[in-house]
């Protein structure tokens, strides 16, 4: 059975944008921004929510060949194009770049992908997320939070019906004092 891991950029106050979709707070430092790009590298699929997507897909596929590209963002758009990709949305919408995408019920089909072979997945967006939660199929949560209150936006966890007991597994601080907690699920 695959892993699934649900982890983003978080403000203390649990938003992952701020109203109006805004990520200026997550603005990530080197270390942090190596810290995703080696994640990216060791994800076996990632699944995208239609916002996230709609979000990354016009930079990263060329990010690479833009003037003055960092070779950590060269590295991050390669990584990111060989990435297999599900793109879920109730609407067609373009998808390229080792994706596909996916119309009908998530939780049925991150369910089937998860009983599949491969290495680790990855879900991004918190609406795609909170499907996976209420459902039961995360096993990590990746909570990586910036010292920012925002106010008001898109939450990280979406309302349950039960609670998820979780233990710590790993801490890790980044400049800024961004701070970066990982946790299992337990039965």
């Amino acid at each position: 059975m695959r892993r699934l891991t649900f982890g983003m950029n978080i403000s203390l106050d649990g938003y992952v944008a701020a109203p109006g979709d805004d990520l200026g707070w997550s603005v990530p430092s080197d270390e942090l921004f190596q810290f995703w790009s080696d994640r990216v590298a060791a994800t076996g699929l990632a699944l995208y929510g239609r916002r996230l997507w709609e979000t990354m897909s016009p930079h990263w596929p060329t990010a690479d060949q833009q003037p003055g590209a960092t070779p950590a963002h060269i590295e991050f758009a390669g990584r990111w194009r060989d990435m297999p990709k599900v793109v879920f949305s109730s609407t067609t919408i373009p998808v390229d770049w080792n994706a596909r995408l996916v119309t009908g019920d998530a939780v049925t089909e991150i369910t089937r992908l998860k009983n599949g072979e491969g290495g680790p997945m990855d879900v991004t967006g918190a609406s795609l997320a909170g499907a996976a939660m209420r459902a039961g199929l995360i096993d990590e949560y990746t909570v990586v939070t910036h010292p920012v209150l925002v106010g008001g936006g898109r939450p990280f966890f979406t309302a349950l019906d039960s609670w998820v007991n979780l233990s710590l597994v790993e801490t890790r601080t980044f400049p800024g004092g961004v701070h970066l907690a990982r946790y299992e699920t337990r039965g």
